[in-house]
């Protein structure tokens, strides 16, 4: 995909009515020939408009006008860059638990292990400690009393939602680049990847790093192909052990997501999946036709199960399969 694509179809695709700013920045540079330049000077997986418009934030964009954007990204486009080679997207929305707890639930009150790919700093490890408001139900919280990470979520389809949060009693994860909840620099990347006028999701990302502050994940540097089989192998015995990973295959080339299907495929685990449609290869009648650009296909080995929302804001159910398919 061409960069203006790549910037067009973001704009429309992804942040439209969620982020003005965004959506104005990338269809600007979507049709500006001498930004398309500067970004193509990237390799082609660090062209990404979250990166990109991360390190500008992260270097001080403030919010605003497309042409003063512009004549930021000109002025400091070497530090851009350099930010852009030296760190990657590494949104770390612990929101998305909410669309991950319904396939936890079938596990029902067993203790779990979880282990999640493209940890980041591994918000996401820690579904048990957090607060969810599914549509006008009661919200569903610890045992211990309500968290400051209440996780808002949108339903339709009937998804089986849980009335209690799971028992996880083993955490790690997986990242080329760990990020440390405790260290500032790991906490300004973390926070110029959320989108400029969603405060609620900063927020809801301070809070659930003060919370990961306490009770810190065991995160390993990595290669989630040559690292899972050593973090399963590490889990607790006689529990089930969930792999699970949200927006990370997509930036992996396709022999790689070949490569992980088959090393996961023969793990002793069960593994969840919340990717975009087509990132990996699925039975075309088990995602409803035309494919939802929109939103992430949530699966559970490798079985699609729901359209979630990128931020974990929204959860369709799939119907349930018949034979003849839906």
């Amino acid at each position: 995909m061409e960069t203006s694509e790549r910037y067009q179809v973001f704009a429309v695709n992804e942040v439209r009515g969620y982020s003005p700013c965004y959506e104005r920045w990338a269809l600007g540079i979507a049709s500006d020939a001498e930004l398309l330049a500067l970004i193509d000077e990237l390799p082609y997986r660090k062209r990404q408009p979250n990166l990109v418009f991360g390190a500008a934030r992260y270097l001080g964009v403030s919010p605003s006008a497309f042409d003063e954007f512009k004549d930021f990204v000109i002025a400091r486009w070497p530090d851009i860059r350099d930010v852009a080679m030296s760190h990657s997207t590494q949104t770390n929305e612990s929101g998305r638990c909410a669309t991950l707890l319904p396939l936890l639930a079938r596990f029902g009150d067993t203790p779990i292990a979880l282990i999640e790919f493209g940890a980041s700093a591994g918000l996401c490890l820690y579904p048990d400690r957090y607060s969810y408001r599914y549509d006008d139900q009661p919200v569903l919280d610890p045992a211990d009393g309500r968290s400051p990470v209440v996780l808002p979520c949108t339903t339709s389809g009937a998804p089986p939602l849980p009335t209690s949060l799971p028992q996880v009693v083993h955490r790690a994860g997986v990242d080329l680049n760990p990020l440390d909840v405790a260290d500032p620099d790991s906490m300004r990347w973390l926070e110029s990847l959320v989108w400029p006028e969603q405060r609620n999701r900063l927020e809801r990302l301070r809070n659930a790093a003060a919370i990961a502050r306490l009770d810190p994940p065991h995160l390993v540097t990595g290669h989630l192909n040559d690292t899972l089989a050593e973090l399963v192998d590490a889990a607790p015995k006689d529990i089930p052990v969930i792999v699970f990973g949200s927006a990370v295959l997509s930036y992996l080339g396709t022999a790689d997501r070949e490569r992980f299907q088959s090393v996961i495929r023969k793990l002793p685990c069960h593994w969840i999946t919340n990717e975009g449609p087509g990132v990996l290869p699925v039975d075309p009648a088990a995602v409803p036709h035309p494919p939802d650009r929109r939103h992430f296909v949530t699966a559970l080995d490798g079985v699609p199960a729901a359209y979630a929302g990128h931020h974990g804001q929204t959860l369709d159910w799939f119907p349930p399969r018949t034979p003849e398919g839906r």
